[in-house]
């Protein structure tokens, strides 16, 4: 028994250990059927709960009664009947998340925001709801009339697509700005095929390309519009930067001042 507990890391040897040793006491106790099942029945409270009365069953003789072990059978029936209240409880809570969970998608599929027509990008700071045709981005996006795509966040900034796209990928890191990058490129490609037309209508074969399309518009809008630019984690790690950047320093070192002795100068000094 000392040398079964010491198998701490494995269950299974160490409830195989156990067993071992309930077979030998079981097999090597003498005296009256009855009080062999007691001290079987007291040996399992040894086990400290690893082994149970259905563990030890095998043991006994085909002819033993049932009733000797009446006591430990309802016990362990009860055992089991808390664990699957138990897991009834978990399921209820599991089948409740995930009704709460369907109808989180089923709102935020009705969520909209309302835009003041005076509302400005937060990077080029031109309207949102009225620009040029310079800042069109149909590739992957939709936009309606001459308005472009923009994004819309909780905290109030909005962004035109495109400045949200150049805003973020000149602030991230180096493998951020070359992955959106990648995606822009595949949206532009996959914009480019030519669609087929069939009987004065689309043929089924452009419909298909929809999906890969809106796919890899899903993974832009992650990539640059998981957070607020100006309220989220960019903006924040930008304040551990320093304003001048080392690849800045040629830069900031041509706008030092620095003192001009020319010889044909003479310093006069004044009497008081």
């Amino acid at each position: 028994m000392a040398e079964a507990d010491k198998v701490e890391d494995d269950e299974d040897l160490r409830k195989k250990l156990w067993l071992m040793i309930a077979k030998h006491v079981i097999e090597q106790e003498k005296g009256t059927k009855r009080e062999n099942i007691r001290k079987a029945i007291a040996f399992l409270k040894e086990t400290d709960g690893l082994l149970k009365i259905e563990d030890i069953l095998p043991f006994f003789p085909d002819f033993a009664l049932i009733d000797d072990f009446k006591e430990a059978i309802c016990s362990s029936l009860e055992d089991y009947n808390e664990q699957i209240e138990k897991l009834k409880q978990e399921m209820n809570d599991a089948t409740h998340g995930a009704d709460n969970i369907r109808n989180d998608i089923s709102a935020l599929a009705q969520r909209y925001t309302v835009i003041d027509r005076d509302e400005e990008c937060g990077v080029c700071r031109r309207k949102i709801l009225n620009v040029g045709g310079d800042y069109r981005m149909t590739t992957g996006y939709m936009a309606v009339g001459p308005m472009a795509p923009f994004y819309v966040f909780p905290c109030g900034h909005a962004f035109h697509a495109q400045c949200l796209i150049a805003h973020v990928t000149r602030c991230t890191n180096q493998a951020q700005a070359e992955y959106i990058l990648d995606l822009q490129k595949q949206l532009t490609l996959l914009g480019a095929e030519p669609k087929n037309v069939s009987n004065g209508g689309l043929s089924e074969e452009p419909l298909a390309s929809v999906t890969p399309m809106h796919k890899i518009r899903s993974q832009l809008d992650d990539a640059v519009a998981s957070d607020c630019p100006f309220c989220g984690d960019l903006m924040i790690r930008e304040i551990s930067l320093p304003f001048i950047l080392p690849e800045e320093a040629e830069e900031s070192e041509s706008w030092e001042i620095k003192p001009h002795n020319h010889p044909s100068q003479r310093s006069l000094s004044l009497a008081v």
